[in-house]
């Protein structure tokens, strides 16, 4: 697993070179992607969301495109149309933004629930149907969409389906005083996205994300990993807890999140360091405990603050 802990190094160290002074959220941003899944990015405008998307794509040499989502946007301008050639006298499919590998769906929560399940088909099946034409999307695939916290004007909240088929939903947040110096200092001629390099392929990519799988997981974090879920869909605070998607999308990210720290196998602190991002979003608190400004993300530290840990035997292949 060297070779795949090496490869990540790469990636992370090029996105690092355009986005400073966020090493966790480029590490949870290249989890993501090494586990096959999808990332939600929740946080106020300016902050670097897209430039992370851009610095990603450039340095896995990935098709990138952006859809900015708005309310008139129907789903055909996501997926594509099929239009009528008249010399050929046959339905021609003209491809949507969504064929791309690394698609930023920008504000995703301003169009209609109708255009935000165009994407649903694509992020869990990897394929478009179009007039009853299925049309297979290129690996890697991963969708980055960016919603804004603040502003609700206008806005359409992500149905629990959507949400439940991001592998994680992270935030930047604001760089410290020290980090929007370097930030302004490295911009002060040009932007340093225009000088990066590509770090790896998009086959190397598929090949690391077929040798996370190996990753050894003991029953006991596996049975850590389920008590877990188990207790969200338990708690009186919780209305619906997190769906079998939640335990394959956190069993997943601990795999990727050990090979990232140079080991073959996954501890305890890798479902601890995991749990929030993976499971937090696809909770849905009751309304008795919405009036009293209960977060997900509480629940979810309360749940581990108060789950027994799995043993030493777990941290070897015994």
């Amino acid at each position: 697993m060297r070779e795949v802990q090496l490869l990540a190094e790469r990636v992370i160290e090029n996105v690092e070179t355009v986005i400073f002074g966020k090493h966790e959220v480029v590490q949870l941003t290249l989890i993501c992607l090494l586990s096959d899944g999808h990332l939600l990015i929740e946080d106020v405008p300016g902050v670097g969301k897209t430039m992370l998307a851009r610095s990603l794509s450039k340095s896995i040499g990935c098709r990138f495109e952006r859809i900015q989502f708005t309310p008139d946007m129907l789903p055909s301008d996501v997926t594509g149309v099929s239009i009528y050639n008249q010399k050929t006298q046959e339905f021609e499919f003209r491809p949507g933004p969504l064929m791309a590998q690394i698609v930023l769906t920008d504000e995703i929560n301003r169009a209609t629930p109708k255009t935000q399940s165009a994407l649903l088909e694509a992020m869990e099946e990897r394929q478009i149907t179009v007039d009853g034409v299925t049309h297979r999307l290129d690996r890697p695939f991963l969708v980055m969409a960016t919603q804004n916290p603040i502003e609700y004007e206008g806005t359409f909240p992500l149905p629990e389906a959507q949400l439940d088929r991001f592998l994680m939903r992270i935030s930047l947040g604001y760089p410290d005083p020290e980090q929007e110096i370097e930030i302004m200092d490295a911009q002060q001629y040009h932007h340093p996205i225009e000088d990066l390099d590509q770090a790896i392929d998009a086959e190397e990519l598929l090949w690391a994300q077929q040798q996370i799988r190996d990753i050894y997981i003991d029953p006991l974090i596996k049975e850590y990993i389920v008590n877990l879920v188990h207790a969200t869909r338990q708690h009186p605070d919780i209305y619906l807890g997190a769906s079998p998607r939640g335990s394959l999308a956190l069993y997943r990210t601990c795999q990727a999140r050990a090979v990232i720290q140079g080991r073959d196998y996954v501890i305890p602190d890798d479902v601890k360091a995991l749990a929030e991002v993976t499971l937090a979003h696809r909770l849905i608190v009751s309304p008795s405990a919405r009036i009293k400004d209960v977060d997900p993300r509480s629940v979810v530290a309360e749940i581990l603050d108060t789950l027994p840990v799995p043993g030493a035997r777990v941290r070897a292949r015994g």
